[in-house]
């Protein structure tokens, strides 16, 4: 089975996509240096209608580098501090008793809370108790607002990027496994390289240079996500997604030794669904009109680092998430490379 074939116009979309990812990386260099595969992750999450988590020490630029993307991409941009007294009407917002000044009437108004913008950067989400969590998780899946028995749908397109401290967890409330599974990727976001911490110096300590300018609208991002459902898959690809998955369950037969040893639990459904999405948007930032095996392999680590534990034993050994995903994509044969 595959997935509908692309126009000639999905194609010629797909390749100006290609081009504006290029003019979307020299855009945010002007106030960014390197990071970018964080960029690429965060588009696709976008392209994918999807939302992301991101771990990162503090003073990585996580919050400068979300509010120039939706600059870039012409979108709003929200920025909501997670704090311990956070309420769920700060977030999605709160009815008020309005006087009309004609009449003396009195209703009720809904005050739309910052949520209702096109990206959402919910900063530090593990220091805000589970009620406000679970507010903002309810609204990034139903993607709507209901209060008062009536609906009030987010704006299209709508994406939020939520970040965790992974140095300090005391007065924390680390999201449960299931609630982290909503997200599609994990993007960590890593020390910069010797000669980008030396250029980020000269530019932030600088004039600058200038502000990032608008590649992409709400309209054309909007017929991108639809297009990228409609980017071909073929069945060894769903296959090929369908065994990173199942490899790693540890109560299975199809589990490979390493990931019995070393994890306490594996991926569950939602994981192949998120690889062959984000393989598909990968794909097209690529530039590519089909999705390959190789796609599904690069978005591996994003889509299942949050989606597996490593037990003591892998904990006692050094090894990470990461490591074990990097094992696991080695060990799983691309049938693609098989077959040439």
């Amino acid at each position: 089975m595959t997935t509908p074939s692309m126009t000639e116009h999905d194609v010629a979309a797909v390749e100006q996509l290609k081009e504006a990812r290029a003019k979307i990386r020299a855009e945010l260099s002007k106030v960014i240096i390197g990071q970018n595969d964080v960029v690429d992750q965060t588009l696709i999450s976008i392209f994918t209608k999807s939302h992301s988590l991101l771990i990162g020490v503090p003073g990585l630029a996580k919050t400068l580098l979300v509010s120039s993307l939706a600059e870039t991409l012409k979108l709003d941009f929200k920025r909501i501090q997670f704090t311990p007294d956070l309420m769920p009407s700060d977030i999605t917002g709160t009815e008020v008793i309005y006087q009309d000044q004609a009449t003396n009437e009195r209703e009720f108004k809904f005050l739309k809370g910052p949520i209702f913008s096109n990206i959402v950067l919910a900063d530090e989400i593990n220091r805000t108790p589970p009620k406000t969590q679970a507010a903002m998780l309810e609204a990034m899946q139903e993607r709507k607002i209901s209060v008062g028995g009536t609906d009030y749908p987010l704006p299209e397109p709508f994406f939020v990027l939520a970040t965790q401290n992974p140095i300090e967890q005391e007065g924390t409330y680390p999201l449960p496994e299931a609630q982290l599974d909503r997200f599609m990727f994990m993007i960590k976001v890593d020390y910069p390289q010797a000669d980008e911490e030396l250029d980020i110096m000269k530019m932030a300590t600088g004039e600058g240079q200038g502000q990032p300018e608008a590649v992409l609208n709400g309209e054309q991002i909007v017929e991108l996500q639809q297009i990228v459902r409609k980017m071909p898959v073929s069945d060894h690809v769903f296959e090929y997604a369908r065994q990173l998955v199942r490899v790693t369950r540890v109560t299975t037969e199809e589990a490979l030794p390493m990931c019995k040893k070393w994890l306490s639990w594996g991926a569950g459904p939602r994981a192949g669904l998120n690889l062959i999405m984000a393989a598909k948007a990968h794909a097209m930032l690529e530039g590519q009109v089909h999705v390959g095996t190789e796609n599904v392999a690069a978005m591996a680590a994003p889509v299942l680092r949050h989606r597996i534990i490593p037990n003591f034993s892998a904990t006692s050994e050094g090894l990470t998430s990461d490591d074990i995903i990097e094992r696991i994509v080695e060990e799983v044969p691309q049938k693609e490379k098989l077959n040439s």
